[in-house]
């Protein structure tokens, strides 16, 4: 695709994922998920370390700015603002995928500002299950990468006008990029969620680390929809799992899990964390404060939701992220009706705490 009209369909997305932040909020499976309220179970906020540990790296907290965009002058601009507020913050972020600058060398500055504006920050590049194993390490060079995300996006090449059907060498490219890389991969979808059978069939590969990413967040299913004249795959609305429905069925000897999709507070950060992610990726809800505000705007955002994460750490009696997955929690709606149908037992994660309001 010629430079020019890859640039055009970079801002075609920003455009139409930010309309998407601007209408009323779709489900997106977190407020399924409550934890149950005891009410002598808190902890001092001065005793809780937000640190985790990802992909061989210690972050300063447990969510980041996950891929978005690049590959035009404008959503350049957006990337040097997300990299500033990451860079002043000290949260992880990555890059959208780099497939347009590897076709495209001269529209690279657009990614490589991320890692100029941040030279210090952990830094993910990002790159489509379909490229080489010498494009995946090329576009880990380009950023710097201390990780690379391997992104699967079926359903969105499936809807794009310009998009791939050929999805039966997508596991063998996965495997070659693996043994290619020097960094940590972490596989990620688009929006679309990683079921049971996909995490596990990833961690026989020998996959460590892997982006749950389900449904509910910014929908590319939608938006390569739009691209299209008659927009005749409006019917595909809804596939796919959200991303609580994915951390409850996820299998035990999954990768070691990340969250993302349709995560707008630091409650949804804190309801996946107690299902069992590592850590946890915001995008739309952070392009929205960008694209209002710039990098100030996100600086005060990043800054709000880690005292308000700290804050509902020591309301539910969690010193860490990892002790949230020892609170109670409970499962309604569409994210118990999933679970019941995939035979997963819900109320042992409602007496997961052991009694410890009754000390």
């Amino acid at each position: 695709m010629p430079a020019e009209q890859a640039s055009e369909r970079k801002d075609d997305h920003v455009r139409l994922a930010a309309a998407q932040q601007r209408e009323t909020p779709q489900p997106g499976g977190w407020d399924d998920i409550a934890f149950v309220h005891h009410a002598l179970a808190g902890v001092d906020a001065d005793t809780v370390d937000l640190h985790v540990e990802v992909a061989g790296s210690r972050w300063s907290m447990p969510f980041y700015v996950n891929a978005m965009t690049g590959g035009s002058a404008s959503t350049g601009d957006i990337n040097r603002d997300l990299a500033i507020a990451a860079r002043e913050t000290g949260v992880a972020i990555a890059s959208g995928s780099l497939s347009i600058a590897l076709d495209n060398p001269e529209l690279l500055s657009t990614f490589r500002v991320i890692r100029d504006e941040n030279p210090d920050g952990f830094v993910m590049a990002n790159v489509g299950i379909e490229r080489s194993p010498v494009d995946a390490q090329r576009a880990v060079d380009a950023l710097g990468a201390d990780a690379l995300q391997v992104h699967i996006n079926a359903v969105q090449e499936t809807v794009m006008p310009e998009g791939s059907r050929s999805f039966s060498s997508w596991p063998a490219s996965l495997e070659a990029i693996l043994a290619a890389v020097d960094v940590p991969v972490i596989v990620k979808e688009v929006g679309f969620g990683l079921s049971a059978a996909t995490l596990a069939r990833l961690a026989d590969m020998g996959v460590r680390y892997a982006d749950v990413s389900g449904a509910g967040g910014t929908d590319f299913m939608r938006i390569e929809n739009s691209r299209r004249a008659g927009g005749d795959y409006a019917y595909l609305a809804g596939w796919g799992q959200s991303a609580a429905e994915c951390l409850l069925e996820a299998p035990a000897d999954a990768p070691t899990l990340l969250a993302s999709g349709g995560v707008r507070t630091p409650l949804d950060v804190a309801r996946a964390l107690a299902l069992g992610a590592r850590a946890v990726g915001a995008s739309g809800s952070f392009l929205s404060v960008v694209l209002d505000g710039g990098a100030e705007a996100l600086i005060t955002r990043i800054r709000e939701w880690s005292d308000h994460l700290t804050a509902l750490h020591s309301l539910v009696g969690a010193t860490d992220p990892g002790a949230l997955r020892r609170t109670d929690l409970i499962v309604r709606g569409r994210a118990a009706e999933f679970a019941r149908a995939r035979g997963i037992d819900l109320e042992s994660l409602a007496h997961r705490a052991g009694g410890k309001d009754a000390r």
